[in-house]
């Protein structure tokens, strides 16, 4: 690989260019800014190093670019990335235009560069670098580019779907990674399932004057009630009958790497401005609960008049959204029916339940080959020892590759850090830690085909 990697390092700052020229596009999925220019744009990209692509249409969402270099090797390596990124907003805490792709004290910052198109441009990059530098790439490659992830991924399953049999890989390197508190590669081997939700109660068929309160139920008490009977708020456990029924604790392996790898929580809570984690947990404890216990989440609350001064309203409507973060063998579907379940038990059946993002969990086997192939590329590539979980606290579409047969989904191939503000003003990543990215990618390549 060493033609691949000369390669690379000689053309860096054409790589960042190309990066910031892709960050410059907008493509807001929840704001439908700039979709299908960018996916076009990154079709062009990916023909560019020579792959065959589709752009692929889903019906009622935006469309999947789909990539293939047959290299005309023993193994597959698929790699699982997304074009769309959050809305920029609140745009008045930014330093820079968040769609300029300015470089400031090293960082390139700009809406997406971390989550997730500076990841997607290191593979696009190390693929360029191995036909260039090597002539041909030791494994087959295929790019899975979707443009709805941080919208829930609502559309994939089309694709996923129509494309199963021409989905083949020997592995699949997931969309994130980066480097910890600490500095360290982070990698991980799954991650939990996500149930989000709205809540919504009514009463009058319009706002009312509050004297009125005496008469008329107010739905945003009405609300205030159901919520109650979600979650005892001294234990944290979560009150729906039978929601842990299917949950499933930490294997044996699994185990040994929380042990072996525990968090950095002081940095953690330092960070966050806190004095104690829920419960006053640490070690492995700690970590068992975050990433093995499933979750009931108030994310947002809503009703009546919340402006400046006094308004004396009675609301004619109460909303709540909430999310459910889900471990295996939890299922959304099972989840949704034990929820509407509890509220009609509780007496509130009147309650609507919108569902805003189905997604169910996955878990590859921590031992699996890709998983070593990741870390001792990563410790070659940033010197310091990696550090391997058994899946994030966070949710991705990587069930449905689950669903298909691709069970070894491996994230940890990215180059966010600590402060990267991922989905918050100021989204960041070092310029360094893209060149090493692209490094990165070009090992794992190496490294797949010969484990």
């Amino acid at each position: 690989m060493e033609g691949a990697l000369a390669y690379s390092r000689a053309h860096r700052e054409e790589a960042l260019e190309d990066l910031r020229a892709l960050l410059r596009q907008p493509s807001v999925a929840a704001q439908n800014l700039g979709m299908q220019a960018c996916a076009e744009q990154v079709a062009a990209m990916l023909e560019a190093v020579g792959a065959r692509v589709e752009l692929v249409p889903l019906e009622g969402g935006f469309p999947v670019v789909f990539g293939e270099i047959d290299a005309g090797a023993p193994r597959t390596l698929l790699f699982y990335n997304h074009y769309d990124v959050q809305p920029p907003e609140p745009l008045e805490e930014w330093e820079v235009d968040p769609f300029a792709a300015e470089i400031r004290d090293g960082r390139l910052i700009a809406r997406g560069v971390a989550d997730n198109k500076g990841n997607l441009m290191t593979r696009i990059k190390a693929v360029e670098a191995w036909l260039q530098g090597e002539g041909r790439l030791p494994v087959n490659v295929k790019f899975v580019i979707e443009g709805e992830e941080e919208i829930g991924s609502v559309h994939l399953h089309q694709f996923m779907e129509r494309y199963a049999d021409r989905l083949a890989a020997d592995g699949v390197v997931w969309e994130s990674g980066g480097k910890d508190a600490r500095g360290r590669p982070a990698i991980s081997a799954g991650c939990k399932g996500i149930l989000y939700v709205e809540l919504v109660a009514r009463a009058a068929n319009q706002d009312l004057h509050s004297s009125l309160a005496a008469v008329v139920p107010n739905p945003a008490w009405r609300l205030v009630q159901a919520l109650s009977t979600l979650k005892d708020v001294t234990t944290d456990r979560v009150l729906i009958e039978g929601f842990y029924d299917a949950v499933r604790g930490p294997t044996p392996a699994e185990r040994r790497l929380l042990e072996q790898f525990p968090l950095e929580e002081d940095e953690m809570l330092a960070s966050w401005g806190l004095n104690e984690f829920i419960g006053g947990l640490r070690g492995v404890a700690l970590q068992e609960k975050l990433l093995y216990a499933p979750t009931c989440t108030i994310c947002g609350i809503v009703s009546g008049y919340t402006g400046p001064g006094t308004k004396t309203v009675l609301p004619r409507e109460a909303r709540v959204k909430l999310d459910f973060r889900l471990v295996p063998d939890q299922r959304a579907d099972d989840i949704l029916a034990k929820l509407r379940a509890h509220l009609d038990r509780h007496g509130f059946g009147d309650l609507e339940i919108v569902v805003l993002g189905p997604e169910d969990p996955a878990q590859t086997d921590p031992d699996h080959p890709l998983v070593g192939v990741i870390r001792d590329t990563a410790r070659e590539v940033y010197g310091v020892e990696p550090v391997v979980r058994p899946r994030t606290a966070g949710t991705g579409p990587m069930f449905l590759f689950h669903r298909i047969g691709l069970t070894a989904t491996v994230d940890g191939v990215g180059i966010g850090h600590h402060g990267s503000l991922v989905h918050a003003p100021n989204e960041n990543v070092f310029v360094d830690d893209y060149y090493r990215g692209i490094e990165h990618v070009i090992r794992v390549l190496d490294r797949f085909a010969r484990v």
